[in-house]
């Protein structure tokens, strides 16, 4: 009777240290709201990307045939696409507002040198069979837009939009029978642009980004000239541009974790 006595004893005190001890035993440590990425404050970074074109040229057979032959030389109109691709390389600047309380807005401004080009050839009836090479390049590309975030703690989803402008150069050159000429023109081009990504704070002061920009740039007359031939005309461009790009940013002024 005293042995089973004792055993009884023994399981009860066991059973009553049990919470005791469970209770000593430290817990997990969690974030605390409070301690939760605050994406307010100002930002500056880089990114590297690349960009697929679209700029559609009219009239560069026009432009040839009636340099040589004269006004109203040339019947019809033709529109050729070179299909521009390339890289982006560039950094951008803004500043963040957090709000009520995982609403993000703000600011930023982007540049990026570019290396977006492309070529195709077009025939010249009048001169069978000669062609033209016609080139277009964007070597420069920048941004002043706004965005609107939700947070997700140090997960931010945005969408931006604003205005870009774009520096292009076009070229059309070839020989037209038996002549060679050479037409270059250059302009800086207003348009819109407007996208959205993902930011990732992963540590207290950085964050990786990941974007996609439309960027419309409308149609406008482009003047070309051939000073070798004294040449001088126009070609109507119709352009339009797409960017992916990965950023780094660094947070200045972000409470972090």
């Amino acid at each position: 009777m005293r042995r089973l006595l004792l055993a009884n004893l023994a399981a009860l005190g066991t059973a009553l240290a049990g919470p005791a001890v469970a209770a000593d035993m430290p817990l997990k440590a969690e974030r605390p709201f409070a301690s939760r990425f605050d994406w307010s404050g100002c930002y500056l970074g880089g990114h590297l990307g690349g960009a697929i074109a679209r700029n559609n040229i009219t009239d560069p057979v026009q432009l040839v045939q009636d340099s040589f032959g004269g006004a109203g030389f040339t019947a019809g109109t033709t529109s050729v696409n070179p299909g521009p691709t390339g890289a982006v390389i560039g950094g951008q600047i803004g500043c963040d507002y957090q709000f009520a309380p995982s609403w993000v807005a703000g600011i930023e401004a982007a540049a990026s040198g570019a290396t977006i080009k492309g070529s195709t050839n077009v025939g010249l009836p009048l001169g069978n069979p000669d062609v033209a090479s016609v080139r277009a390049k964007t070597d420069f590309l920048t941004s002043v837009t706004a965005r609107i975030g939700y947070a997700l703690d140090d997960v931010l989803l945005y969408a931006k939009g604003g205005a870009a402008m774009a520096s292009d150069r076009y070229d059309v050159s070839g020989s037209f029978v038996g002549a060679p000429f050479g037409f270059t023109g250059l302009e800086n081009r207003f348009g819109w642009t407007a996208g959205g990504g993902v930011e990732w704070a992963f540590a207290p002061h950085w964050s990786v980004s990941l974007e996609y920009d439309y960027y419309g740039f409308g149609h406008r007359t482009v003047a070309m000239s051939d000073p070798a031939n004294a040449f001088l005309g126009n070609v109507d461009v119709r352009q339009s541009m797409q960017v992916v790009k990965a950023g780094l940013n660094f947070h200045i002024g972000a409470n972090g974790w």
